[in-house]
């Protein structure tokens, strides 16, 4: 086994504000207001054209043609000549056509890349089919470096090349539609598997005012706000909402949502809200019964809908966190932060309102469960590190990983991630919290 880090390292970030996608956004943004200024600044030189003709200086021409013929010659060259209103206007307009031009070429590329990466996976899947020698290979090699390298252990080798399991989801819908003969992408077999788990409504139990003292004293920064959701972690509640009053009185509220908590078969129901027929119903798109379960708590609660609203998840509870989002802003929530930790948010859109922080774990192998990249687009900021623990329980817990992560996030003067700090202020540093607990269970 692999000796445990004694600390986080290696963080990186991509996408958010200070990410390539903003900047290339802020060129498009340009690119407009270069437009603009170019119509105007071409209006102006098509109105000054008047004056040539005018009246007046024609009446001079008789008295005075030097005069005139001097001011139509320099009018003419301030309107048209080589630097003149329109020639600027035109290079002014050209510009503009520039800065949107590399905007929209930057997302055509990064578009092209995906479906790229998406198809040679697909057709690496259906060439296993008709090769099979190619799969039987790759097994050798793989069983051969997991007891050679990794003393026989699957999980360590397997957290040390999560990047696998995007392989292998990539591969299945080739690999099936070869061997059934009809097409089919991810998507589509992901909503098969959610069918065998029947959502269900929700029944919401309120369990109090949570008064451990993490409960009780109001987070101040990142770090705090995942010893929250750790927290909620270790209770018989499966999610909470956290009012946050601050010293002027204004409220906001955090909602915090933890992962997976029974692992349980098609057909076989606990009833828990947490349990895997959430993770495949939400992955694939599907309202959850745990969905529902918050909205229905955010209105026993008594939060009102023009509060500023953060939802905050682990692993299943930063997927449905992501899905809340265009319900809850349908009905009128204001939801302007979701922080997920360990989840697979990558195919998942995201309205342009929300600031989203994904944090993931390089040897976590659960962020890859949905086979896509987050998108590096300036409200998604997405965090990596390394703490390899070795095993794939170890690295996808909250604390010790995303806890500590956190913390380092807290003093990192990383643009992306200071812009998301300063813009979820209100959610921080208040003069008191109240936690209250729900239980969200399937009815029978």
């Amino acid at each position: 086994m692999s000796t445990p880090q004694a600390k986080v390292t290696n963080l990186t970030v991509g996408g958010g504000a200070g990410g390539t996608e903003a900047i290339y956004e802020d060129l498009a943004a340009m690119g407009h207001l270069t437009d603009d200024i170019a119509g105007n600044t071409l209006g102006i030189a098509m109105t000054s054209h008047k004056y040539l003709a005018d009246p007046d200086l024609l009446a001079s021409a008789v008295l005075n043609p030097g005069g005139a013929a001097r001011f139509e010659g320099a009018m003419l060259t301030a309107l048209d000549g080589p630097s003149g209103l329109t020639a600027t206007s035109a290079a002014i307009g050209l510009r503009g056509m520039t800065f949107q031009a590399t905007n929209a070429a930057y997302h055509l590329a990064d578009d092209l890349n995906a479906k790229a990466l998406a198809a040679s996976r697909w057709l690496e899947g259906a060439a296993m089919v008709h090769m099979p020698g190619l799969a039987i290979g790759a097994g050798i090699g793989i069983a051969g470096d997991v007891y050679l390298n990794h003393h026989g252990d699957w999980q360590e080798w397997l957290t040390a090349h999560p990047g696998v399991i995007d392989e292998v989801l990539g591969r299945t819908p080739g690999a099936v539609s070869t061997l059934t003969g009809i097409p089919t992408d991810l998507a589509t077999l992901t909503g098969l598997v959610a069918d065998a788990y029947p959502d269900g409504d929700p029944k919401l139990t309120d369990m109090g005012t949570d008064g451990d003292p993490i409960a009780t004293d109001p987070p101040s920064n990142l770090g705090e706000l995942f010893n929250g959701l750790d927290h909620r972690n270790g209770t018989d509640a499966n999610i909470d909402i956290r009012k946050i009053t601050q010293p002027d009185g204004s409220v906001a509220y955090v909602v915090d949502i933890p992962g997976t908590k029974v692992w349980n078969l098609p057909g076989q129901d606990g009833g828990s809200a947490n349990d895997f027929g959430t993770n495949i119903d939400a992955i694939a798109g599907n309202p959850t019964v745990l969905q529902r379960g918050i909205q229905q708590a955010l209105i026993d609660a008594g939060v009102p809908k023009d509060a500023p609203l953060m939802l905050v998840g682990h692993s299943q509870g930063g997927i449905v966190a992501a899905r809340a989002i265009d319900p809850l802003l349908a009905d009128g929530y204001n939801v302007t932060h979701v922080v997920t930790a360990g989840s697979p948010v990558g195919g998942i859109a995201v309205d342009e309102r929300v600031q989203m922080l994904s944090l993931e774990n390089n040897g976590d192998i659960v962020p890859h469960l949905d086979a896509a990249d987050n998108p590096a687009s300036d409200n998604r900021t997405t965090v990596k590190f390394d703490h390899q623990q070795g095993n794939i329980g170890g690295n996808h817990a909250i604390n010790g990983n995303y806890t500590e992560a956190a913390k380092q996030l807290d003093t990192s003067g990383d643009p992306s991630v200071r812009h998301f700090r300063d813009s979820a202020s209100v959610f921080f540093g208040g003069r008191s919290v109240e936690t209250h607990q729900y239980k969200v269970e399937r009815q029978r």
